[in-house]
C-alpha cells in the first residue's frame, strides 16, 4: 500500500525534529529516556527514588561511576519543554518519606530534567542531562491503532472480549452490542451508550482480581479533558463479514470517530513525545498477574509483545540521530521484589524474560540492547527468619497498609508483621499453565489456594524528610547502569 500524504509529511517533521534534537545534543549531551508501565507497576515511585537517589547520595554499588565517585552531583534544572506538566517530585518524595504513602498513579505525561556533572574515565570534566518522560503505559498500547483500520480493531476487540476471562466481564456491553445494527442510521445516543458500556467492560478487566493488560483504547480509562468527546466516544461493532459503511450509518460514525481519535490522541502523542525516546524502562506489577491467574499471564505477554512493537528500536547511529531516532536500549523491570524472598527474584526475573521471550529476539536481530531485572525502586520490607512450628522460614517483616488482610486478619497501618510470601518455581514455564496447575503449584508453594501479597507501606526512615537518608532499594542500581552507564564513561 503506498503510504498516504499525511504520512510523508508526519515523517518529514519527525525527521526535521530529529535534526534539531541532534544539534542541541550535539553541545549539550542529553539522554530521553521513556519511563512506562502499565497500571499499578511503579512508575512514579521509580522516577521519585531514582532522582532521590542521585541527588542525596544513594547507595548504588552496581552504579559504576557513582560507585567510584566519578559522579560529582547531579541536580535538578527546569524542563526543556513547556507544554508538559512538570514530574511533582518534591510532592512525591514527601508522600514517601513523611507520609508513608505511595505517590497516585500516572493519568497524564509529565517530564523533569536532571543534570549530572561526572568526570570522565580520562579524567576530563564533564555533564549529561537526562531528561526523564513518564507516561501512561495504557497511551503506548495506543500506538498499533495507526496502524489499523476501525473494522480490524473492531473484530479483534470483540474476539478478545469473548475469550475467558474477559467474557463474562463483557456480558453487559454484548448485551447492548447485540440490540445494535451497524448499518443502522447513525445514533448518537446509541454511540454514547456502546462507548460506556464498552468503557466499563475495560475499566472491569483492569480490575486487580483480572489484572488484564491489553486494554486499548488507553484514553478511554483515563480521559482527561477530553471526556465526553465525540473521539472518545466508539466502540466496536458486529460488522458484516463484506460490505462497507453505508453513508450516515453507525458503522460510519464510529469508524470516524475512530479515526479521529489517532489523530487528536495517538498521533500527538507519538510525534511530540514518543519518537524522541533514547532509552525506555517499561516497568512491570508480574505479581498482579500471578495473583489472577495463568491468563492474567497470557494476557500480560501479548501486552508485552504489543509495547516492544511500538519502539521503533536499532543501534542508534549518526544517521538515525540525524534523521530518525532510535530506542537502542529498553529495560523491562519486574516492579516490588521486595514482596518475594531474595532466593526468589532470579524466578520473578526468568518470569518476565519468558514473558518478552519471542519480543526481545526481534528487538535484538535489530541491535538494540535489551534486559531484563527484578527490583524494587523502594524497599518496603526486610528479610528474617520466622520461626514457624519446628521449622524456620525465610521471610518479610513489613508495615501491611491500612485494610489489608491476610489469615483473616485485617492490618491498621501501624503494626509490623512476617509474612513468608512462598517460593515461585524454578521452571517460568510451570507459571503459564492451565488454570488448575497453576493453582496447584501457588498451593504447594505458600500453603493458600493461589499467590497474595501484601501490600506494604513505604519504609520508615530514622531521619524524616526529604532531605534525609536515601530510600532502599532492590537493584535500582543495576538499572541506572544499564540505562545511563554507558554515556558517563
Amino acid at each position: 500500500m503506498a503510504p498516504r500524504f499525511s504520512d510523508i509529511v508526519e515523517e518529514a517533521r519527525l525527521s526535521a525534529r530529529a535534526l534539531r534534537d541532534f544539534g542541541e545534543h550535539f553541545f549539550n549531551p542529553t539522554v530521553r529516556l521513556g519511563v512506562t508501565g502499565l497500571s499499578r507497576a511503579g512508575k512514579t515511585v521509580f522516577i521519585t527514588a531514582l532522582i532521590h537517589g542521585l541527588t542525596r547520595g544513594g547507595r548504588f554499588p552496581v552504579f559504576e561511576p557513582f560507585a567510584t565517585g566519578r559522579i560529582a552531583r547531579a541536580r535538578l534544572e527546569p524542563q526543556p519543554d513547556d507544554a508538559v506538566p512538570r514530574f511533582d517530585y518534591e510532592n512525591h518524595v514527601r508522600t514517601l518519606i513523611e507520609a508513608r504513602r505511595w505517590p497516585n498513579s500516572t493519568v497524564d505525561i509529565s517530564e523533569l530534567r536532571l543534570v549530572i556533572d561526572y568526570q570522565r574515565q580520562n579524567g576530563a570534566d564533564r555533564s549529561l542531562t537526562l531528561d526523564i518522560v513518564d507516561y501512561p503505559g495504557e497511551w503506548l498500547l495506543d500506538l498499533p491503532l495507526l496502524n489499523k483500520s476501525y473494522e480490524q480493531w473492531s473484530n479483534e476487540s470483540l474476539a478478545l472480549s469473548r475469550g475467558r476471562p474477559r467474557a463474562p466481564l463483557a456480558a453487559p456491553w454484548h448485551a447492548y452490542l447485540a440490540t445494535l445494527s451497524a448499518e443502522a442510521q447513525a445514533d448518537e445516543q446509541a454511540a454514547l451508550t456502546a462507548a460506556k458500556l464498552f468503557t466499563d467492560y475495560l475499566r472491569a478487566c483492569r480490575d486487580e482480581r483480572f489484572a488484564m493488560s491489553l486494554l486499548p483504547p488507553g484514553r478511554f480509562l483515563m480521559p482527561g479533558n477530553l471526556a465526553g468527546s465525540p473521539a472518545l466516544t466508539f466502540a466496536p461493532l458486529d460488522l458484516p463479514e463484506h460490505g462497507t459503511a453505508p453513508d450516515g450509518s453507525l458503522w460510519a460514525m464510529m469508524r470516524r470517530r475512530f479515526e479521529a481519535y489517532k489523530d487528536v490522541v495517538v498521533r500527538p502523542f507519538f510525534r511530540d513525545h514518543f519518537a524522541r525516546l533514547d532509552r525506555q524502562v517499561v516497568l512491570v506489577d508480574a505479581l498482579s498477574a500471578f495473583n489472577s491467574g495463568p491468563e492474567a499471564l497470557v494476557d500480560l505477554e501479548a501486552a508485552l509483545a504489543g509495547i516492544l512493537d511500538c519502539f521503533r528500536i536499532g543501534r542508534s547511529t549518526l544517521l538515525s540521530a540525524l534523521f530518525r531516532p532510535r530506542i537502542d536500549r529498553i529495560l523491562f523491570a519486574a516492579t516490588k521484589a521486595d514482596h518475594l524472598h531474595h532466593s526468589s527474584h532470579d524466578r520473578l526475573e526468568a518470569v518476565l524474560r519468558r514473558a518478552v521471550a519471542m519480543a526481545v529476539v526481534k528487538a535484538e536481530d535489530t541491535g538494540a540492547d535489551i534486559d531484563v531485572v527484578a527490583l524494587a525502586a523502594v524497599r518496603a520490607t526486610r528479610e528474617a527468619m520466622v520461626a514457624r512450628g519446628r521449622e524456620k522460614l525465610p521471610s518479610l517483616l513489613g508495615t501491611p497498609a491500612s485494610g489489608e488482610r491476610a489469615d483473616g486478619e485485617t492490618f491498621d497501618g501501624n503494626t509490623e508483621v512476617a509474612t513468608f510470601p512462598g517460593d515461585l518455581p524454578d521452571d517460568p514455564e510451570d507459571m503459564f499453565k492451565g488454570e488448575a496447575a497453576f493453582r496447584g503449584l501457588a498451593s504447594a508453594s505458600a500453603g493458600k489456594t493461589d499467590f497474595r501479597f501484601l501490600r506494604f507501606r513505604p519504609p520508615l526512615l530514622e531521619n524524616d524528610g526529604p532531605d534525609g537518608p536515601a530510600l532502599p532499594h532492590i537493584r535500582l542500581d543495576r538499572a541506572l547502569q544499564f540505562l545511563i552507564g554507558d554515556q558517563l564513561q
